[in-house]
């Protein structure tokens, strides 16, 4: 344990909601408190206390002048040179602010989630750059994944852009990626080493039954009695292939309704209608609950129940988890951690770093095979082997991804940041 505590600032365009980033940044917070030490927030939107926090609206990635950078960015070869000067203007808007979050909250170090490594906000990148080149401010950043993993970023005008600031080289930059691939390719691409920090889940913690609370959400979601309970507990975007839910929900012949936890975020609507008529066209009972899920429980306005995402796991058989891409998985760790059965894909970094742990779980490639479909029939209809599978895979994640992994990492980044070894 440090000796020293230390005020510690945590950036990104969004800390608030159901996202992989902020759900992680949840974690993180925990465990270097847990440390001694005081975190305190800024975002474009902001869910923790406000007394902690410095939200700037435009820091957002959806804030109307950023989603217009990104656009034209992102969209051909050649930017405008409006382009150009508005994003000078909010760089320069959001350093003064970072510059006054530092002051104000006297921090001594702060750790940037993801804000330099995916350019949803670009000027909010160069902000964070110009910020730490100015004030030689230790930062960490954190990872999750890259413009270059991303097909969206593939094609466009900001290449000096994302030289500079995503991620940014800066000699008091320690950085931390979730995936040994992430690794390889940023020390690749920009000659920086890092640490690999894994997602984690609270595996010391007593086991989270179910409560009063969810006892009616099957009833809420229209799930009968005689129904299997499939649960997609992932945003509706490409990379996630719910078709091949779908898919398998339809060859399973069984009664049985597939649940679609999140929204489509921040990526569009466009595959969201394709799934719907592709739904359509299967004949598979789906719902897509992301207004009555949400990190925490909560009320609508109306009065009606918000369930957590952890609710919306306890009454589920089983969770399918068919992503082509990932920068880590962390469905895949709280299936693990709700004890619920998996199917799914063998992304690479499942492949490469997950899967070596001797997890069990049902696996396909690019497609759902007969044997896939028959292997998850006779999983559900066999509840010792479900309960054999899901011990067996809780005890393998205790030991590679409970708080206490993270707590010995985190210590590690603090004291390699501030020079306290």
């Amino acid at each position: 344990m440090p000796n020293v505590n230390h005020r510690i600032g945590i950036v990104s365009t969004r800390l608030a909601g159901t996202d992989g980033v902020s759900l992680e940044v949840v974690k993180w917070v925990k465990v270097l408190e847990g440390l001694g030490h005081e975190c305190f927030f800024f975002a474009g939107e902001c869910d923790w206390p406000e007394d902690h926090s410095y939200v700037v609206p435009e820091a957002h990635f959806e804030y109307p002048e950023v989603k217009a950078i990104t656009a034209d960015l992102f969209d051909d070869y050649i930017r405008s040179r409006e382009t150009s000067a508005t994003i000078e203007k909010l760089k320069n808007h959001l350093k003064r602010h970072l510059h006054e979050f530092v002051r104000q909250f006297d921090l001594d170090l702060i750790i940037i989630e993801n804000a330099m490594a995916i350019p949803m906000n670009v000027p909010l990148g160069l902000a964070l750059t110009e910020l730490i080149a100015e004030t030689d401010l230790p930062a960490i950043g954190h990872h999750h994944d890259f413009a270059w993993e991303r097909s969206r970023f593939s094609v466009g005008a900001a290449d000096d852009y994302l030289r500079a600031a995503f991620p940014a080289t800066l000699h008091s930059i320690i950085h931390a990626v979730i995936n040994s691939f992430g690794q390889r390719q940023l020390a690749l691409r920009t000659g920086a080493s890092s640490i690999i920090v894994p997602n984690v889940m609270d595996f010391e913690a007593p086991f989270p039954v179910a409560d009063d609370y969810v006892s009616d959400l099957r009833d809420r979601l229209g799930i009968r009695p005689d129904e299997y309970f499939l649960l997609q507990p992932t945003r509706v975007v490409p990379r996630k292939r719910i078709e091949r839910a779908v898919e398998l929900a339809k060859r399973l012949e069984m009664p049985c309704t597939l649940v679609i936890s999140h929204g489509s975020g921040d990526e569009g609507t466009e595959y969201h209608h394709f799934l719907e008529e592709y739904i359509e066209s299967m004949g598979v009972r789906t719902v897509f609950a992301s207004d009555i899920f949400d990190g925490v429980r909560g009320r609508t306005t109306d009065g009606q129940k918000i369930y957590s995402l952890a609710d919306a796991h306890h009454p589920a058989d089983l969770v399918t988890y068919p992503s082509s891409i990932e920068g880590f998985g962390n469905a895949f760790l709280e299936a693990v951690y709700y004890r619920k059965p998996i199917v799914m894909s063998c992304y690479d970094i499942y492949k490469v770093d997950i899967r070596p742990k001797g997890f069990e779980v049902i696996e396909f490639e690019d497609y759902i095979t007969e044997d896939t479909v028959r292997r998850t029939r006779s999983l559900l209809t066999n509840p010792d082997q479900v309960e054999k599978m899901v011990t067996h895979n809780y005890e393998v994640a205790s030991h590679h991804y409970s708080y206490r992994n993270l707590e010995i990492l985190l210590d590690a980044l603090v004291s390699l940041s501030l020079g306290t070894f």
